[in-house]
């Protein structure tokens, strides 16, 4: 493992769920030089900008979790906005930390990179190998081309730019937007609301028979630091140059609609679950081939009860923080 706790480490989108649990999992471990900028400090989206920045701070690693996320009805609805902010946000930091010089980047994929109908569990390989699922196909693409940046930098460059691909991520620091969030903040408020308002049904999105495969954040963080501090030499041997990105989940999944029993378990509601099969489902099951980060030497600590639990109350002492959204 190659950990320098005294390296001038830059995590961009810190405020984020996921950057905010890398940078806590950096203060654990020890790290006392972790560079951040919020949105009104640096444009991420601005060329210039980011050059600026990057030329002005001496980085040694930066971790690229900075992105535009919503869940389905977010990246149905604003499509061009999702590939567009991606791309630059990506291709700014990725190109600027080679320009000047850091040597080592870790970069935040996501799931829904695989095809709609990948084999499951889905490997590293099934990338590029079908069609994408049509409703995120726009957000997939651009990480695809995040992976793919930092493929070409290594291939051309030299460079140790690394790519981990998460399954679906929820915990503290996550979007409660009743409408624009993910499935596990969107039921996790949707079944307080209604059990604070004294309903008796909550209606989900879809048929309830999709399977998915959740991570808490936390274990997310630590995979991502496990990742970078890996001795080169370890990394690329469990790579190749045309196939440089590494999965991270847990390798077991459950239905939505046994989350959703879940869910109204942690919440304390009590009333019926409805399924609105109007509704898209997505792809019919998303769950990660784990076989490569285990043989790097890491598994995940928080299960699925344990983790909703940690959700939910931070939620319910972040709740003013979503009122009237």
């Amino acid at each position: 493992m190659n950990r320098n706790t005294g390296a001038a480490v830059y995590v961009a989108g810190h405020n984020g769920m996921v950057g905010s649990a890398i940078v806590r999992r950096l203060t654990s471990l020890g790290y006392v030089n972790i560079v951040t900028a919020s949105h009104s400090e640096l444009d991420l989206v601005d060329q210039r900008a980011v050059r600026a920045f990057f030329e002005g701070n001496h980085i040694d690693q930066a971790y690229l979790a900075a992105a535009k996320v919503g869940g389905i009805e977010a990246n149905d609805s604003s499509p061009a906005d999702f590939i567009y902010d991606n791309l630059l946000i990506e291709a700014n930091i990725i190109k600027s930390a080679h320009d000047f010089g850091v040597p080592r980047l870790l970069f935040l994929g996501s799931s829904c990179i695989y095809p709609k109908f990948a084999h499951q569990p889905m490997a590293e390989d099934a990338l590029l190998t079908g069609t994408l699922e049509a409703t995120n196909e726009p957000y997939a693409i651009a990480k695809i081309a995040g992976i793919k940046l930092c493929e070409s930098f290594n291939r051309q460059y030299g460079r140790d730019y690394r790519s981990v691909m998460p399954t679906n991520l929820y915990g503290p620091g996550d979007n409660y937007h009743a409408s624009f969030s993910h499935v596990i903040p969107g039921l996790l408020r949707r079944f307080h609301d209604a059990r604070e308002g004294g309903e008796d049904k909550v209606v989900i999105w879809g048929s309830g028979s999709p399977r998915r495969e959740f991570l808490h954040v936390d274990d997310m963080a630590a995979a991502s630091v496990h990742i970078m501090e890996l001795d080169r030499e370890v990394y690329q041997a469990s790579t190749t140059p045309m196939l440089s990105h590494v999965n991270v989940g847990t390798g077991s999944d459950c239905s939505i609609n046994d989350l959703a029993s879940a869910v109204a378990k942690v919440t304390r509601f009590t009333g019926r679950l409805t399924f609105d099969n109007s509704k898209p489902d997505g792809a019919p099951r998303k769950l990660m081939d784990v076989t490569r980060i285990q043989a790097l030497g890491w598994k995940p600590t928080i299960d699925l009860e344990d983790g909703l639990e940690d959700a939910y109350a931070w939620f319910v002492s972040h709740q003013a923080d979503f009122r009237g959204r």
